[in-house]
């Protein structure tokens, strides 16, 4: 192995074969070729004129005209703001959300300076405020940059149904035949642990394809996760050590299904099986009043160690498992994935 990155495929920077799923596009937030999205900017941008406005006259003729006014100096910079949007929608998309929010703003602060530098040449103003204007643009077109990505995730629960489904739907093969090769192989030897190991994998199986609701318990998710890890440890014997340190009291909080056994799943196959000695698994559950936090920690392979290089996974991304902490649990939810100490980390804190 030779990445710090330890879960799947982290992003689009990991390489792609034929025979690999190719990633998943990110949202494209700042879709604003659609006439529906120019309308309804438009007439939010022209409702805050409409409203400035009233602070400055005292009668409707008055409103009328400086509206007018204010319309020529702010309507051709909406609308070259939504064209440039559109334009490098799919740059744009393949930017971190803050940096998404913060090129939107900068977009609209000069937009906001166009408008102003078009009111000091009708000579509509005795000062130009430069200044003003710009923070205007950028607080509207931060509005805007918001309304996207609502718009955006109005689409996300359909989308991530469809991966869960696709999940929920396809367990690697290799660990269907390593499992079975395994029973065989206890058979003769030991016939009660091979009928164990058959009905646990039975229960994996029939957890993985049944129809899933919304959320689960972490509870649930622990019970799953320990049902493979029994059968990847008749699988790896002393070279698997899994130590459980859960805490009762997070047991109810909700999460969405099969997200666990996935990221353990990733933990052996990058962690434990690479190493000719094996390797280490903590899973670790903690209640934190209205919090609760999941960490999963492997010990790395000698190799792993020395290097950070990024390398391609298979199963779910890093990225897949974030959207759909956030799908539940938006802002609330805390992520963060990466080496520490030479051990891989993932750490989900997310409310009871």
């Amino acid at each position: 192995m030779k990445d710090s990155q330890i879960l799947s495929t982290f992003g689009p920077t990991a390489p792609q074969t034929a025979s690999k799923p190719s990633a998943r596009p990110a949202p494209l937030v700042f879709d604003a070729c659609h006439v529906g999205v120019v309308l309804r900017a438009v007439l939010f941008v022209e409702t805050v004129m409409g409203v400035a406005a009233l602070y400055a006259v005292d009668t409707f003729m008055a409103w009328v005209g400086l509206l007018g006014v204010l319309t020529c100096a702010a309507l051709p910079g909406t609308l070259a703001w939504l064209v440039v949007a559109c334009l490098l929608k799919h740059t744009l998309a393949r930017l971190p959300a803050p940096a998404q929010y913060g090129v939107g703003s900068l977009l609209g602060a000069l937009t906001g300076l166009y408008g102003c530098g078009l009111l000091a040449l009708t000579g509509f103003t005795e000062r130009s405020p430069w200044l003003a204007s710009a923070c205007t643009g950028a607080l509207l077109a931060g509005l805007l940059v918001a309304s996207l990505v609502w718009r955006a995730r109005a689409r996300t629960p359909a989308a991530t149904t469809a991966r869960l489904a696709e999940l929920q739907s396809r367990i690697r093969p290799h660990f269907l035949f390593n499992t079975l090769n395994s029973a065989i192989a206890l058979v003769r030897a030991e016939p009660a642990r091979a009928e164990t190991l058959l009905e646990d994998l039975s229960d994996l199986f029939r957890a993985a394809l049944i129809e899933h609701g919304e959320t689960a318990t972490l509870d649930e998710e622990v019970a799953l996760a320990q049902r493979y890890l029994a059968i990847e440890q008749v699988r790896f014997g002393e070279r698997l050590r899994v130590h459980w340190e859960l805490d009762p009291e997070a047991g109810q909080a909700r999460l969405p299904p099969l997200l666990l056994q996935p990221l353990v799943e990733n933990a052996i196959k990058h962690g434990v099986e690479p190493s000719a000695v094996g390797g280490e698994l903590i899973v670790r559950t903690r209640n934190q009043g209205t919090r609760v936090r999941l960490d999963i920690i492997n010990s790395l392979p000698p190799e792993a160690q020395k290097t950070t290089a990024q390398t391609a996974g298979h199963g779910i991304a890093l990225a897949n498992v974030s959207d759909r902490l956030r799908l539940l649990h938006d802002v609330e939810i805390e992520f963060s994935a990466g080496v520490r100490d030479d051990r891989y980390h993932v750490r989900i804190t997310f409310p009871t």
